[in-house]
């Protein structure tokens, strides 16, 4: 009987409320709200996802710069560059073809990927400098514009 007189109580007070208090949103304000959130995120994403590219072109010109630092340090201990054969795995593990190097320790710990996945690229004698390292960019072959240009050591 106390539960009755409680729901009884409730139902009362319910109908005694002014009908803005009870009623819910309405289909038409939903939808106004969902147009705005729609057209907010239409300004708002590009603008983020060009933040992202922008943040890999700075990493793999990063990672660039820190591959020909450790390169020149190779040269410093060995007199040379380490040749195409023995490529960029020459920093990080004891060449085993071509010239020995005579001095050779580890200058990384491990070889980066490029941001997009990809190994970087190593040429001796190189196209546009002494040696080349370079990344293809974004699409992943030579040459492009924008967010698909090489990134090398030469820039």
């Amino acid at each position: 009987m106390y539960g009755d007189s409680n729901a009884l109580s409730f139902m009362m007070l319910k109908s005694r409320l002014p009908a803005a208090i009870v009623r819910g949103f309405t289909l038409i304000e939903l939808m106004v709200v969902l147009v705005i959130i729609g057209v907010l995120a239409a300004l708002i994403v590009p603008n983020v996802l060009d933040r992202a590219d922008d943040a890999r072109v700075t990493a793999a010109r990063t990672d660039v710069s820190n591959l020909v630092q450790a390169l020149k340090l190779y040269k410093l201990d060995n007199q040379r560059y380490p040749s195409a054969d023995q490529g960029l795995d020459a920093l990080v593990r004891k060449p085993t073809v071509g010239t020995m190097p005579p001095n050779w320790k580890a200058y990384l710990d491990k070889l980066p990927n490029d941001p997009w996945g990809r190994p970087y690229q190593y040429v001796n004698p190189g196209v546009k400098g002494e040696i080349d390292v370079f990344s293809f960019g974004a699409d992943g072959t030579a040459g492009g514009d924008g967010n698909n240009a090489d990134i090398g050591s030469w820039q």
